[in-house]
């Protein structure tokens, strides 16, 4: 969600008067590529651009094909082919293997831009969801652009499509919603196909820290380098002092007895407790454990964690097998971290894996593709495991 944020951020600031604006987004992948459906990029006439649709290589063709959507103020997917290095139609070496379709449409100024506002609603998701994007249709009573968004608490929102559409895809979406898998499809209509990018959205992860010390600041400051939002708990007013977390979205006082009362926890909520007290980290675990986060990190060696685990029993808190998937004690990824620094990026990095359910092992060991790819045609999709029935099988 960083990504959207900027983008929607970027957007707020343009002076439409004076300038104009295309919005361009990743629909369709088969093979390799550096970005999934579902990347954006903002751009504008003058040349600035805010996001990305691959690693550098798209961009400046991009932004070529956006003038001439800006003239027409007509949508326009463009599709590139960088499976022959030699014989690519950029004459660049991409090296990237793959086919990208991207969508570039015309953006309107806000409260008349379906599509940014669309995304701005992103940004309030609680719950998974599924956004549909139509980026070719053959019938004039559907456009490319239109779109459709299914929440899992809050129902349908068709504020950004015609009833046409919702009649053609309306019950696709809770299919989607149930694998969660993204997905194209294609639909037959009046002169030749409907087709429609399925993408899974899901809100941005929030990290709840126990124990403001001076190591749990970068953890704060790395989190919030990648959109995440964060919060800072300590029953010492002193630790909590604003100059010491100035990114953090917020920093909660709260006596270790009165967790479960003074703080939300989520299913998307990766919980760190790095007080380096054990009583305390014993009360909080005893309140945090059965709750709703996947992720629960707690800083210290294994024979603490033993002992934390001993003391639950005790307490007739008995732990699950998934329980135990859940909590990560020694906490983060085996990098060799020693600074404060380090062991933030290998607590972070761990977090990152156990929300895409990933192993966090060396890449080059890792056999056939990098992303998960549909068999038949070869095309890369996002996939949510958290929450789901394969969560044991997915996730370590």
């Amino acid at each position: 969600m960083k990504e959207v944020k900027h983008i929607i951020e970027a957007y707020e600031k343009i002076d439409f008067s004076a300038r104009k604006v295309v919005l361009a987004t990743v629909v369709r992948v088969a093979g390799s590529s550096y970005r999934n459906p579902g990347a954006r990029m903002l751009i504008m006439d003058n040349g600035q651009w805010v996001g990305s649709i691959s690693g550098g290589c798209l961009e400046g063709d991009a932004m070529r094909k956006a003038r001439q959507v800006m003239r027409s103020q007509q949508p326009m997917l463009v599709t590139y082919d960088t499976m022959d290095d030699d014989h690519n139609e950029l004459r660049i070496g991409l090296g990237c293997n793959g086919v990208v379709d991207v969508l570039l449409e015309p953006v309107a100024a806000p409260g008349e831009s379906h599509s940014l506002d669309h995304l701005r609603g992103l940004l309030t998701l609680s719950s998974l969801g599924v956004a549909a994007l139509v980026y070719h249709s053959d019938d004039h009573h559907i456009i490319p652009g239109e779109r459709l968004l299914l929440l899992n608490d809050e129902g349908l929102n068709a504020d950004y499509c015609s009833a046409a559409l919702t009649d053609i895809i309306g019950e696709d979406l809770p299919t989607i919603l149930t694998s969660r898998k993204s997905a194209t499809r294609s639909y037959p209509v009046d002169g030749g196909t409907l087709e429609v990018l399925f993408e899974v959205v899901e809100p941005s992860i929030e990290v709840l820290i126990f124990g403001a010390g001076a190591d749990a600041q970068p953890v704060v400051n790395l989190a919030k380098s990648l959109g995440w939002r964060v919060t800072i708990s300590d029953e010492c007013i002193a630790h909590l002092a604003p100059v010491h977390f100035p990114m953090a979205d917020q920093l909660v006082s709260c006596q270790r007895g009165f967790v479960n009362r003074e703080i939300t926890v989520s299913p998307y909520t990766a919980i760190v407790l790095m007080s380096h007290n054990y009583d305390y980290d014993l009360e909080v675990l005893k309140q945090i454990v059965k709750s709703e986060a996947p992720y629960i990190g707690i800083l210290g060696p294994k024979k603490r964690a033993d002992k934390l685990f001993a003391a639950l029993e005790a307490a007739n808190i008995n732990l699950t097998e998934q329980d135990l998937q859940r909590i990560h004690s020694p906490i983060g990824l085996d990098i060799g971290a020693e600074t404060a620094d380090e062991i933030a990026l290998s607590i972070l990095s761990e977090v990152l894996a156990k929300f895409a359910g990933r192993s966090g092992g060396f890449l080059k060991y890792h056999k056939g593709p990098i992303h998960k790819r549909q068999g038949v045609d070869d095309q890369v999709f996002k996939q949510v495991y958290l929450h789901s029935e394969d969560d044991q099988q997915q996730i370590g």
